[in-house]
């Protein structure tokens, strides 16, 4: 390859990765292990008693939720019935969402804002996600994220954080996998109710 060729192909991928500038509803597909993994604990499914296919990996993170934050909760889990999709969606769901807002449901936030990233998947309008209207939508913005999840080749056996990375093509993939206990209880507290 020449040097001209390889320099651009280069700059290009570090525009990708560091501007995050192919984020949106259909995902590259990349490695994203988690690089501190712990002896994974299992998780167990809200209908059944069974266990969750993956064991939460590495150091957990946990947030006291407020009457908000339960209510998207519950329109994340109500919007992946609807879909059709299993517990274990729902766990990628929520996961991701604790990470990408806190399970705010959040508008434009000005200068801090990562480009035009809104809603609680942090969705941008700009990369064919929808509408301002629809990402701040939880219903939509949790169906946008499932279809997007559906595309992925394997998710279900896939490591949560790398399922959620290849949707949501973050600047920091690992970051998901911290949510992984604490959306698996929302689930398994929620799915039922």
């Amino acid at each position: 390859m020449n040097s001209m060729l390889r320099k651009s192909v280069l700059g290009i991928a570090g525009l990708a990765f560091t501007g995050g500038l192919f984020a949106g509803p259909v995902a590259a597909f990349a490695d994203t292990t988690p690089t501190t993994a712990a002896k994974p604990v299992a998780a167990v499914q809200a209908d059944s008693g069974k266990l969750i296919p993956h064991g939460v990996q590495g150091a957990q993170s946990r947030i006291d939720l407020n009457g908000e934050q339960m209510a998207n909760v519950k329109a994340i889990i109500a919007a992946t019935k609807k879909t059709g999709m299993d517990e274990r969606a729902a766990v990628v769901a929520i996961a991701t969402s604790l990470q990408e807002s806190k399970l705010e449901n959040l508008g434009h936030l000005g200068d801090r804002n990562d480009h035009d990233s809104q809603g609680l998947f942090q969705q941008r309008p700009s990369s064919g996600w929808g509408t301002v209207e629809q990402i701040t939508d939880p219903e939509y913005s949790t169906t946008a994220f499932l279809k997007g999840l559906k595309q992925v080749d394997g998710w279900k056996d896939m490591p949560l954080t790398k399922a959620a990375q290849t949707v949501q093509v973050s600047a920091y993939p690992d970051h998901y996998a911290q949510w992984e206990q604490q959306a698996a209880d929302l689930v398994a507290q929620n799915w039922n109710s």
